[in-house]
């Protein structure tokens, strides 16, 4: 008889789980599909509004099949997400940003196969066919996005990546060499504008010879990304007349870029973070404390001191 009180009892407490997962992932569904619906009134070409539209409507149709286990009305998201993810589409880029959608859609897509066992047959089914579209509508949308950011990621990179390992290596080997951080500053300066040209040149050459490029922007690219990471690089010694503080800010500032580039990249092309990350502070550190090293023994064999 206790057995039979307990069965009644425990699928009376699934069947409340069932329903309070199901308010969170209503919510969810509806998000998303608020966020697709910003998305498309912002889209200029015609062809990715309306798939961006579909994915609205997809979500849509996912949102009221929770609302129904749910029983009635899940609630609102909140609308600075929304806004967020919009700000993101126009500045950041269409790649990036769905790809950033679709690492919460794998999430999505696991929580959803816990919760298919708690089921009756017929919503299973219907929840298998979400689960179906989760899987393939973001993937189906990024093979037709075409976006001049990533196109041109590699030259970017180049850019930042060169500048901020030479750059923070010519400060690095002035802190051996000179107390004087005006110095420092304006060689740091004058050695980036130079190989800015340099690289900007190698760019042009290589998209020359290479794909789909254009050779002009590319070098522009490479040379903007460049001149940016030397002026940031360069700031903190005209900051401060401490040569030190100079030094590990600048060096801190170079690590910062390095980070923010890193996680672009690695949402766009589908990579770790941290190993991508791990791998670029490593070979700038490495860089800095090798020139610093040989600003020291320069200064110690010439006897020189500037400053």
């Amino acid at each position: 008889m206790a057995a039979a009180r307990a069965e009644p009892q425990g699928a009376a407490m699934a069947s409340e789980q069932l329903r309070r997962l199901a308010r969170r992932f209503c919510i969810d569904e509806l998000a998303d599909a608020m966020v697709y619906r910003a998305l498309a009134e912002r889209e200029v070409d015609p062809h990715r509004r309306r798939l961006l539209e579909t994915l609205a409507e997809q979500e849509m149709r996912h949102h009221e099949f929770w609302r129904r286990i749910a029983g009635g009305d899940c609630g609102s998201p909140p609308r600075p997400r929304i806004s967020l993810i919009a700000a993101s589409y126009r500045l950041l880029g269409p790649v990036f940003t769905l790809r950033l959608l679709e690492r919460g859609e794998e999430e999505t897509v696991k929580r959803y196969r816990e919760v298919l066992p708690l089921l009756p047959p017929e919503q299973r089914r219907e929840l298998e066919e979400i689960i179906r579209e989760e899987e393939e509508h973001e993937e189906k949308l990024l093979s037709e996005m075409r976006d001049a950011r990533v196109k041109y990621l590699g030259y970017i990179a180049l850019g930042l990546a060169d500048a901020i390992v030479e750059v923070t290596g010519v400060h690095a080997g002035f802190l051996g060499a000179t107390a004087n951080t005006v110095v420092a500053g304006v060689a740091g300066l004058i050695v980036g504008f130079a190989a800015a040209l340099s690289m900007a040149g190698a760019a042009y050459l290589q998209a020359k010879h290479g794909g789909e490029e254009s050779p002009a922007v590319s070098a522009l690219v490479t040379g903007l990304s460049y001149l940016f990471s030397v002026v940031v690089l360069a700031l903190p010694y005209f900051a401060t007349h401490n040569m030190v503080a100079a030094f590990l800010a600048s060096t801190a500032a170079g690590l910062a870029l390095t980070g923010l580039f890193t996680y672009y990249s690695s949402v766009v092309q589908g990579k770790g973070f941290l190993r991508e990350y791990g791998e670029s502070a490593g070979l700038l550190l490495g860089t800095a404390l090798g020139s610093y090293l040989f600003g020291e023994l320069l200064g110690s064999l010439t006897g020189i001191r500037i400053g």
